[in-house]
């Protein structure tokens, strides 16, 4: 079983903290842009920034415990993970190995420095809307998928300050069945008590990423085997995170 939650922070120790870990935590993100920016190498490039997010998370005392690391496939796959915190997203370019691309809300492209980053280590931005904008980037997307890159997806789309498990947006599933990817699902444990939504009050957190066994789907047709791996992914996350359904319809 994953470990208890710990316990939040006190203020009093809290605000100083937070400002400590602004100034380690920032230093590290700019020397790792500052690197980057020069250089051709896409794969160079992650490699760097992983290691990056790695020395940013150990300065600011948010000890990381990856577990089952070899469960991920040697080949491309996709990995969804479930979403509470803003600081997930570096937690898993720690967490995975630099070949990963991560599919990203496109309105983390207008974030300064932070989309700056993201677009050189070739970042995928989507639009969460139904239109012709989303239509597009889901079939870049798909291609990004088709060319080989392995991809990590929030399937939820955002976090709400309440735990639980929000719906899952089909995307991350389509992809790896039209693609013929297996589905590699991802819990992160404590990061909510790491930096709670909606506060900037980040604490010193013993953090777990758990990695699950790869999924696949014999289901037919294909739009079958993505609800089946959508449903199946989902229950199994629900399950590790001990936490309520949000969206129990499905």
């Amino acid at each position: 079983m994953y470990p208890t939650s710990p316990r939040p922070a006190p203020l009093l120790l809290a605000v100083p903290y937070t400002v400590i870990a602004a100034i380690l935590f920032g230093a590290a993100s700019l020397l790792t842009l500052i690197l980057i920016l020069p250089l051709p190498s896409l794969d160079w490039r992650r490699r760097i920034v992983r290691w990056g997010a790695r020395t940013g998370l150990a300065l600011i005392g948010m000890r990381l415990e990856i577990r089952n690391a070899g469960r991920l496939p040697a080949g491309p796959c996709v990995v969804v993970a479930n979403h509470v915190s803003y600081i997930d997203g570096v937690l898993l370019k720690a967490a995975l190995p630099a070949r990963f691309a991560f599919v990203i809300k496109r309105e983390m492209n207008d974030v300064p420095l932070a989309g700056l980053l993201l677009r050189r280590i070739g970042a995928e931005f989507v639009d969460r809307n139904k239109g012709r904008r989303g239509a597009r980037d889901a079939l870049r997307v798909l291609r990004t998928a088709a060319n080989g890159t392995s991809l990590a997806f929030f399937p939820e789309g955002t976090f709400e300050p309440q735990p639980g498990l929000l719906r899952f947006h089909s995307g991350a599933f389509v992809t790896a069945v039209r693609n013929g990817m297996p589905v590699v699902p991802l819990v992160i444990h404590h990061a909510r008590q790491a930096l709670p939504p909606g506060l900037l009050w980040p604490w010193p957190t013993r953090i777990v990423i758990e990695i699950f066994e790869p999924m696949t789907s014999e289901a037919t047709p294909p739009d079958q085997a993505v609800v089946d791996l959508r449903r199946r992914a989902r229950a199994l996350m629900l399950e590790r995170l001990g936490e309520p359904d949000l969206a129990p319809e499905l």
